[in-house]
């Protein structure tokens, strides 16, 4: 698995990416107290996705944000490598749970931020949000896409 995640790691960072060229998806986070938050993503997949991620944005709208799909639980490391703007970083698991939260992460920073333990994917979201909306670990993401199972 480490061997795994030094080759996505060096993927990511080698490769020459291009910018998202699909729109963006709605996704909810259901909260422990019943609220629904709403939120406009776009959605990475593929490599190339995975590793421009938000990079060189100068903003992002305060009710959107990138969802990160790995396709499958395991551990994973972002960065903040060549992203202007502090994000929030939410760790899904494959049912939707939030495992972990990055608040607040470091502009152009090239310290790893690793999940807590293994998750589906990761939603980044305008550094502060989840404090400002109150999202909590063990709340609840849906997306309208077949991403996540209950």
């Amino acid at each position: 698995m480490v061997l795994f995640r030094r080759f996505l790691f060096m993927l990511l960072v080698l490769l020459p990416l291009p910018v998202f060229a699909e729109g963006s998806s709605a996704l909810t986070i259901e909260t422990e107290d019943g609220r629904s938050v709403p939120f406009s993503v776009e959605v990475a997949r593929t490599t190339e996705e995975l590793g421009r991620g938000l990079m060189n944005r100068s903003s992002l709208p305060a009710d959107a944000g990138m969802l990160f799909d790995f396709g499958s639980d395991h551990p994973v490391s972002m960065w903040m490598k060549n992203t202007l703007i502090p994000l929030d970083m939410l760790f899904i698991t494959n049912d939707g749970k939030i495992a972990g939260i990055a608040a607040r992460t470091v502009p152009q920073s090239l310290e790893v931020i690793a999940s807590p333990g293994s998750v589906r994917a990761v939603l980044e979201l305008n550094g502060g949000t989840a404090d400002r909306v109150k999202i909590k670990v063990g709340d609840r993401v849906s997306v309208g896409l077949p991403i996540f199972t209950r």
